[in-house]
């Protein structure tokens, strides 16, 4: 990230290079805090209430009260885009804890802090969105739901962590989690689909995070009369299926070709997953909250 940039920490805007918080924070000292992944396609920014909608209940599920609201929170991620001048972006809001003791007891942290950062970004898997990504499988499980539930997106990102040193370690592009029920839960950093016999499957949200370009996936998919459903699936769906994609605001829509040592379908992304991804395409282009007054 360039120095020129500038982040939004509690009010003011400083450059990237001076961005710091307390050592104190709960944030960073334990992970206590939830952020988001936005993206701005041609000046305007993607799904970005609904993401404050989800940054909000995560808060509130884990006690934490943003200072602000959603409004208020919107035009701070404008204004970041704005100061930075840019039309394409990354957004990476975050709200933690704030500065406390070297206790666990989050009461003792008395005001919470906004972050902000933005940057320029291009695609996530480069040149692999026309040759489909190679998935591992990999032996770390998904924190269960009756633990850290991976519905909260959390500062806690270790268990993905974890998966994704495990892939690397493999030669994977992407690590796929099982549960602790053996069922498919999601992707490191994205959630997974199966099309078998031109029905498209994904995993109820119970095991996976109720990702946002998921739900947009599951509207193209219903506009375009593809039968869907959700339903628990297994490694047998995965190494049968005739295509699998992955979704997520940083990934976007992306095929997988290759998963544990089996080819998937013809080795090449496949055609429903292609038309997927050109339509969703087609929303970023046109929809979204405009940045600048124009």
């Amino acid at each position: 990230m360039g120095d020129d940039l500038l982040v939004y920490i509690d009010g003011e805007f400083v450059p990237a290079s001076e961005a710091k918080i307390s050592v104190f924070d709960h944030g960073f000292l334990y992970g206590d805090g939830v952020f988001e992944g936005i993206r701005a396609y041609n000046g305007r920014v993607f799904k970005l209430m609904e993401h404050l909608d989800r940054l909000y209940d995560c808060a509130k599920v884990i006690k934490l009260k943003i200072p602000v609201s959603k409004e208020e929170f919107a035009e701070i991620i404008l204004e970041t885009l704005r100061k930075n001048k840019l039309r394409n972006a990354y957004i990476r809001p975050i709200v933690t804890r704030g500065i406390g003791d070297l206790g666990l007891d989050p009461d003792r942290c008395v005001n919470p802090s906004i972050i902000v950062i933005t940057q320029e970004w291009d695609r996530l898997y480069g040149d692999l969105y026309e040759k489909g990504l190679r998935a591992i499988t990999v032996a770390i499980r998904r924190n269960p739901i009756d633990s850290l539930p991976p519905n909260i997106k959390s500062l806690n990102y270790l268990n993905n962590i974890l998966a994704k040193i495990e892939a690397n370690a493999k030669g994977g592009d992407e690590a796929i989690f099982l549960d602790h029920n053996g069922y498919i839960s999601e992707g490191s950093g994205d959630n997974i689909f199966v099309v078998k016999n031109g029905a498209v499957i994904t995993p109820p949200t119970i095991n996976n995070l109720r990702g946002i370009t998921r739900a947009v996936a599951i509207e193209l998919i219903n506009k375009l009369g593809i039968p869907f459903q959700e339903a628990n699936i297994g490694l047998y769906d995965l190494y049968s299926a005739d295509e699998i994609f992955v979704t997520g605001t940083a990934a976007e829509i992306a095929p997988i070709t290759y998963i544990d040592g089996r080819v998937v379908g013809d080795g090449k992304p496949g055609e429903l997953t292609k038309r997927l991804m050109e339509e969703f395409k087609k929303l970023t282009e046109t929809e979204g909250v405009p940045i600048y007054d124009e």
